[in-house]
């Protein structure tokens, strides 16, 4: 065991290190990118362009904890409400010179609790994730919470965990988001840097942090995971199976295939979203918004006598409307994995990119195609437009365009 001596000895060394460094460094103003010195070289569009960024003192001080300089949060004492470069960089420079003095005379931003929690990285991060939490769906807030809970624990592993927000920089988020990419995917990677650029937005808007630099952040290639459309006679050979093994799957199914909805969708469904009278749903979509969508002849004689059941009951569980206390999402992933069963016999033996999805894709090419018969192809998918949901022609193009949904007729003729 080493000596008291000796451990006092260390540990004066240390704190005799730390009161050697400078505590500060000096504070310098930001002028919107442009040297102060040669505005009057720049042009009119030069010197507006600068104007029109936000001017500002920054400087960074010594945290107390961990010994290392980190980047205070930037004061701007409303300089840029000043039009003109004169009267902006007079009260910076003002600030500026009165700011040293008192860094000279000790003063420091740990003291007296100038410093609130909210400026630490843990606690930025929470009063972030508080507002977006109002701003989501539950399934997206749990998304993004996830990816914004490993971006935090890779900062505390890496010394962050009493450093100020103001602290992480650029590199840091770059080095996080390649390890994401080599552990997980690309498209994992892109929609983490999406949360974490998101989070970053709220804290600028908040005067936490000076700039969201994640936007600037490159966004990898990641060809999308296209599922695979069933055959018709695959189609018919499932619904003749699940007709007769899994009535709640092929109810669950036949919402996607016939009403178009997305899987998840279709999970949400409640008793009071069904209005048999004028044979329409309403389908829940966002935070609070709800669209209402046509129920075809084919699937309103598919429903169970509604009338006996409360409002609130969900529509698809595994025993017909009722109660179901589980998550949305979970409720999707229930029957997702009842259909990977069914996949897996062997009169069947599909693989992965076969799902339930893959139904709505089906059905659509199916649809559209049908239309193509007797109309142009932008009547038909204006038509079809109004079926799917999509929000506009462009989205809808674009799907079709993934689905192979558009097939040329037979050119021969031409290559003779």
């Amino acid at each position: 065991m080493a000596k008291f001596s000796e451990i006092i000895s260390r540990v004066h060394g240390k704190v005799h290190d730390l009161a050697n460094k400078k505590l500060y460094s000096d504070p310098k103003i930001y002028t919107g990118g442009i040297d102060i010195s040669i505005w009057h070289t720049l042009s009119k569009s030069q010197q507006k362009t600068a104007l029109n960024k936000h001017w500002y003192i920054y400087y960074s001080f010594r945290n107390p904890a961990t010994g290392k300089l980190e980047r205070q949060t930037n004061i701007k004492a409303g300089a840029n409400n000043l039009k003109t470069k004169s009267e902006r960089y007079k009260l910076l420079k003002e600030i500026q010179d009165g700011l040293l003095e008192l860094l000279k005379d000790g003063y420091s931003p740990h003291q007296f609790n100038t410093k609130s929690k909210i400026d630490t990285v843990i606690y930025a991060f929470e009063f972030g994730m508080n507002l977006k939490k109002g701003d989501m769906s539950g399934t997206s807030y749990r998304k993004f919470k996830s990816r914004i809970n490993g971006f935090e624990r890779y900062l505390i592993q890496n010394g962050f965990k009493d450093r100020f927000i103001t602290s992480v920089a650029k590199i840091d988020v770059v080095n996080y988001l390649n390890e994401v990419s080599k552990q997980t995917s690309n498209r994992n990677r892109n929609n983490t840097r999406i949360a974490i650029s998101s989070l970053f937005s709220v804290l600028v808007n908040n005067e936490l942090i000076p700039e969201n630099f994640v936007k600037k952040i490159n966004v990898l290639k990641a060809p999308p995971k296209r599922n695979k459309t069933y055959s018709l006679e695959l189609v018919e050979s499932l619904y003749n199976y699940i007709e007769k093994n899994d009535p709640a799957l092929m109810l669950f199914i036949k919402f996607v295939s016939y009403n178009f909805l997305r899987p998840i969708e279709v999970s949400r469904l409640k008793v009071n979203d069904i209005d048999i009278n004028s044979k329409t749903l309403r389908v829940f979509v966002k935070q609070g918004v709800y669209k209402q969508k046509r129920i075809p002849d084919l699937l309103l004689k598919e429903l169970p006598d509604l009338s006996s059941y409360k409002d609130s009951d969900i529509l698809i569980t595994p025993n017909g409307p009722g109660i179901w206390e589980t998550k949305e999402e979970h409720r999707r992933e229930y029957f997702g994995k009842r259909l990977s069963k069914i996949k897996k016999l062997p009169q069947f033996n599909l693989d992965s990119d076969y799902n339930i999805y893959s139904f709505r894709h089906t059905f659509i090419t199916r649809l559209y195609r049908s239309f193509r018969n007797d109309l142009t192809p932008f009547e038909s998918k204006s038509k079809l437009m109004l079926i799917t949901g999509h929000a506009t022609m462009t989205a809808l193009e674009k799907y079709l365009r993934d689905v192979d949904a558009e097939i040329p007729d037979d050119y021969s003729e031409h290559l003779k």
